[in-house]
């Protein structure tokens, strides 16, 4: 069906195939008939993320994914975010839980008021004094 000027004609049936494999990359096939209402909190993120990857972007923003999350569900998140970035999205992760930006990221910026304090290999960014007190609200 046509959705407006300049858009192609993309045919139901494509539609659907396209949201099953979104929502089997994210492990959520199984649900695929479910409300977003009865989901639970993983399975939302999960959900969102399948969401903005239907785009196509070349580069996905992850603000506070894994808030809120257990270890086990925070490590699931984590393995999806490799696993698009391998996909070729450049990710953009703002998290303030560390283990899931030191296991995640081959960059690191950290800014304080809108500030960069520091930048480059995470081992080397977290060992830097300001970043240190920053991060204990010094």
């Amino acid at each position: 069906r046509k959705t407006g000027q300049g858009h192609k004609h993309v045919p139901h049936g494509a539609i659907d195939k396209r949201c099953r494999d979104l929502l089997g990359e994210v492990g959520l096939l199984a649900k695929a008939d479910h409300l977003p209402r009865d989901l639970t909190q993983i399975e939302m993120r999960k959900l969102e993320l399948a969401r903005a990857m239907a785009a196509e972007p070349r580069l996905l923003i992850a603000d506070e994914v894994m808030a809120g999350l257990s270890h086990n569900e925070v490590d699931e998140i984590i393995a999806l975010l490799i696993k698009v970035n391998s996909q070729g999205v450049t990710v953009i992760m703002i998290e303030h839980i560390m283990r899931a930006v030191m296991e995640f990221s081959q960059r690191l910026a950290v800014l304080v008021a809108g500030k960069k304090i520091a930048d480059g290999p995470p081992k080397d960014v977290v060992r830097k004094e300001e970043v240190v007190r920053a991060y204990r609200g010094e």
